[in-house]
């Protein structure tokens, strides 16, 4: 029997996506429901611009710590290692970061928290994306990465769920933590025991004018997706003028989750069309949806329009992401693909500082943020990102992407 089919059998995509779960669910809660929520707990000056440094340090954090502890992972695997360890560090470091975020009774603690959690989640975040090529053979590639989407998707529900329902926050802070080391002990425990692929030769990452174009133009997209996920709550709270910070947190999370939903149908409908139509048409067509939804955000008044919006964004983010995937695996260099996705990943991290910071200064310099119409200014914000993105794609050759 071959070392192929061995591996073939042996490896369980399922299994070795399932710790993405788990982290995707600390995010799902995180990112769009609770770090806004104990900020508006704790903060005593103006709660939108003390997000936007929280938020802001968190993101920093995270870029460095995953550039580094990449590059060390590497190494790692070059002598055989299979990465296990930072699984399992980042995991039990993730879950004592958030029983302390949870139990945060001052902002400075609030904020220390989150940066010892945004620390240790990518000292396993960097290491664990290699985590199919390091197992997987090369035609079950695809299988695998279904997993991961589909995993990514249930994680940000659940989070978001979560993090809606769960009013105690020491309770919730326990079931993430939880989830978070159970997740992580099933994926370890199955890369422990199934055949590790040979290390590949390393090969110069060179980084041409398409890398950069799509770099910049997925950067700019994802600039304006985490503008509306920051601001979501505060839109809740004060446009849609939820009675109570608990209402408005279950009405986000019913968004986020509603948003996460069709998402997925929206993936679904670009498949086909991008494998068969130039994949920059799918992505403005993607894009173009996310940015109608922006406007009804800004333009609506009650709960109707906003659910309206989160529909037409989940489609048209859906279809972005399936040709955004399909571009990259055209444009990035098969030659250093590894290195090549950590550094396009950067194109997610590094925007998550961008959106706080930037909205923050806007805000304060209009004199915006202690006015009712600050989120409706940071979505019109999130759609002139977007927009740039959108544009900035064409910029790839057609004969280059397919």
């Amino acid at each position: 029997m071959s070392a192929r089919t061995t591996e073939s059998r042996a490896a369980s995509p399922l299994q070795l996506a399932l710790f993405w779960l788990g982290i995707q669910a600390v995010w799902g809660a995180l990112l769009g429901i609770s770090l806004q929520a104990r900020t508006i707990e704790l903060a005593t000056g103006n709660a939108l611009l003390a997000y936007g440094r929280l938020a802001t340090a968190g993101a920093a954090t995270a870029a460095v710590v995953q550039v580094l502890i990449g590059i060390w992972s590497d190494a790692r695997r070059r002598q055989r290692s299979r990465r296990v360890e930072f699984y399992v560090l980042g995991a039990v470091g993730g879950a004592v970061a958030l029983a302390f975020f949870y139990n945060a009774r001052s902002f400075s603690a609030l904020i220390v928290s989150f940066v010892a959690l945004q620390a240790a989640l990518n000292v396993a975040i960097g290491p664990y994306q290699a985590i199919i090529p390091d197992f997987v053979s090369t035609e079950r590639i695809g299988r695998a990465s279904s997993w991961m989407a589909a995993l990514q998707s249930a994680g940000n529900a659940i989070g978001a769920l979560a993090a809606s329902f769960i009013a105690n926050a020491r309770a919730l802070g326990a079931v993430l933590g939880g989830l978070l080391l159970v997740t992580c002990a099933v994926t370890s425990s199955h890369a422990r025991t199934i055949p590790v692929r040979e290390t590949p030769a390393q090969a110069p990452l060179r980084v041409t004018r398409p890398f950069v174009d799509l770099f910049l133009s997925r950067a700019f997209v994802y600039v304006g997706f985490y503008t509306l996920l920051g601001y979501l709550l505060f839109y809740v709270q004060g446009v849609l003028q939820a009675a109570t910070l608990a209402n408005a947190r279950l009405t986000t999370g019913i968004l986020i989750v509603s948003f996460t939903i069709v998402g997925a149908a929206g993936a679904a409908l670009a498949a086909r069309p991008s494998d068969r139509t130039d994949k920059r048409l799918v992505a403005t067509l993607g894009g173009a949806g996310f940015i109608i939804a922006l406007l009804l955000f800004i333009v609506s008044h009650g709960l109707a329009g906003a659910v309206a919006a989160t529909v037409v964004a989940g489609i048209g983010w859906g279809v972005f992401l399936v040709a955004d995937w399909a571009i990259a695996c055209r444009v990035l260099p098969a030659g250093a693909m590894a290195a090549a996705m950590g550094v396009w990943n950067l194109a997610i991290v590094l925007p998550q500082i961008v959106p706080p910071a930037l909205t923050t200064w806007m805000l304060a310099h209009f004199s915006l943020a202690a006015a009712a119409v600050a989120p409706r200014a940071a979505f019109a914000l999130a759609l002139a990102e977007t927009l740039v993105g959108v544009i900035w794609l064409w910029r790839l050759p057609r004969s280059l992407i397919g």
